[in-house]
């Protein structure tokens, strides 16, 4: 039943949002400020539309940590303690959020999303080469795994940025590298809470596994060019996303007294 919540044209349109969606995550992430209200959009309730979004976002960061696996660009064996940490942190957001509200994260996730864009506009030099590591070992893995994978878990938007940022403030990796790692504890982070919204039976299938063929396309182009193209487009776009993001989120938060106030004008 699950195959005709949506029509079959909603469906096209959905694999290609889901396509755009898993192109963009590949580069900069912000991809779910398409696809969560593009399935809002085609009739799915909250919680469903929260949960089929993590079954389709899969599709992109598994293909894109696939790719860049099999480049030798990430080894997975040096990403272990990492992708543990970001596991037991997504799946543990991923539980606390059915019991919690997150308005407070909504209040604040723009200033954070802002000031990530702000701090690769300001630092153009930022992400071009390897630098000293700051951070090793669990300590790293506790801070970009599991901190990163708990919010993730717990609420979502840009964190692929999130992911980056600490590959390339923490870490000292160039842009395109850190890019690449960060879609493999990004893939985790989604698996480990789409694994919590299977158990709650949120998750419709159907309408899922379509989109998660777009993001599988989408993100396999994306892959590409973060290793051909690397710093030079990668940067613009996680500065583009920021902002886009930012405004939509700081409208969705504050939307009523935003127009309230052009009104006044």
């Amino acid at each position: 039943m699950e195959w005709f919540m949506v029509s079959p044209l909603v469906l096209v349109v959905l694999f290609f949002v889901a396509m755009l969606a898993g192109f963009i995550d590949s580069l900069a992430g912000g991809g779910g400020l398409l696809t969560v209200p593009a399935l809002l959009a085609a009739g799915l309730p909250p919680a469903q539309a929260l949960a089929t979004n993590k079954l389709q976002a899969c599709g992109g960061s598994v293909s894109s940590s696939l790719y860049f696996i099999r480049r030798k660009v990430v080894s997975l064996a040096d990403q272990k303690l990492n992708v543990l940490m970001t596991f037991i942190g997504a799946t543990s957001g991923a539980l606390l959020v059915q019991h919690m509200h997150a308005d407070i994260l909504r209040q604040i996730l723009p200033i954070l999303v802002i000031a990530i864009g702000l701090y690769f506009l300001l630092m153009p030099r930022l992400g071009e080469a390897d630098r000293q590591r700051r951070l090793h070992g669990l300590p790293f893995a506790l801070v970009a795994g599991g901190c990163v994978g708990f919010y993730d878990g717990f609420f979502g938007p840009g964190a692929g940025s999130f992911y980056a940022l600490a590959f390339v403030a923490l870490a000292g990796f160039n842009l395109a590298k850190a890019t690449a790692h960060a879609k493999l504890l990004n893939a985790t982070s989604n698996l480990g809470g789409l694994l919590l919204f299977i158990i709650g039976g949120k998750v419709v299938w159907g309408t899922g596994f379509v989109m998660m063929a777009g993001q599988f396309c989408g993100a396999r182009i994306g892959s590409r060019l973060v290793l051909s193209k690397g710093h030079k487009l990668i940067r613009p776009m996680i500065v583009v996303v920021s902002a886009v993001m930012s405004a939509k989120l700081l409208f969705d938060s504050h939307g009523q007294t935003i127009l309230h106030w052009l009104g006044m004008q």
